[in-house]
């Protein structure tokens, strides 16, 4: 029987669901790839697939002697090198197409809460836009560390946070760039943020000399005092990126 052709807009939404799961659970069982299958009218193997054509282009799974599929599309490697040469418009674009796949407005689609959104115009595009595109990043991210926070591995997801290594203020060009980020609970997220913390190029924890003065010795030495220098937890994909971390050893940290 010959195979159902793939069509761009279906590869798209793929690759969406490619950076929202970790690699290790790539498999026709698992259930978002089920979901995805349903909705666009294909076999959940089909799908798996696919996925793993993603992996083979994947330069970080390359670097652990990870291979997928040795054929790849041509369309695949487009949609590859389309992101990673404009992330912010590839990911807006997969989520756009997978709310109409669903049928739904992006904002359900994407779970975003537009209580405090403009109710139309220009800014609650942008608004929107920007909301599910840190969406997308936060899930790529929790993915790629396999849901647990890459300094303590506390694995609740409520508790966990997509920090940007260099601000997403400030580095326009690298706010969807899964090398700058990594996967931190909500009181290390805050700490990294004030440049309380760092993580060295090296990929091991520093501490800044103004947590001394916290008088609170107890909540030092039980959340602060025992990772430093305790090498992170290094993801399955998107390896934090050395250049990246240095900026924020430099300019962030309190040291």
């Amino acid at each position: 029987m010959m195979r159902k052709p793939w069509r761009r807009e279906e590869s798209i939404v793929a690759f969406n669901l490619y950076c929202k799961i970790p690699f290790s659970k790539i498999h026709y069982k698992h259930p978002e790839i089920i979901a995805l299958a349903s909705l666009l009218g294909r076999t959940p193997s089909s799908i798996a697939l696919k996925l793993v054509n993603f992996a083979s282009l994947d330069p970080a799974l390359r670097k652990r002697n990870i291979s997928g599929m040795k054929h790849i599309s041509k369309r695949d490697e487009e949609i590859w090198n389309e992101f990673y040469g404009n992330p912010e418009g590839l990911a807006y674009e997969s989520e756009v197409l997978l709310a109409k796949f669903k049928n739904e407005p992006i904002e359900k689609s994407a779970y975003i809460d537009t209580a405090d959104i403009p109710s139309e115009g220009l800014e609650r595009e942008a608004v929107i836009k920007a909301r599910v595109n840190q969406r997308f990043f936060r899930s790529a991210i929790l993915a790629s560390y396999n849901y647990k926070c890459c300094i303590t591995g506390l694995s609740s997801s409520d508790l966990l946070v997509a920090s940007h290594i260099v601000p997403w203020a400030v580095d326009k060009k690298n706010r969807l760039n899964f090398s700058n980020g990594v996967c931190l609970n909500a009181l290390h997220d805050r700490a990294f943020d004030k440049g309380l913390i760092t993580i060295m190029p090296n990929f091991r924890v520093k501490l800044s000399q103004e947590l001394s003065r916290i008088q609170d010795r107890v909540a030092l030495d039980i959340f602060f005092n025992p990772f430093e220098n305790r090498k992170i937890e290094l993801p399955q994909r998107y390896l934090p990126a050395k250049e990246f971390l240095q900026y924020h050893n430099q300019h962030i940290f309190n040291s």
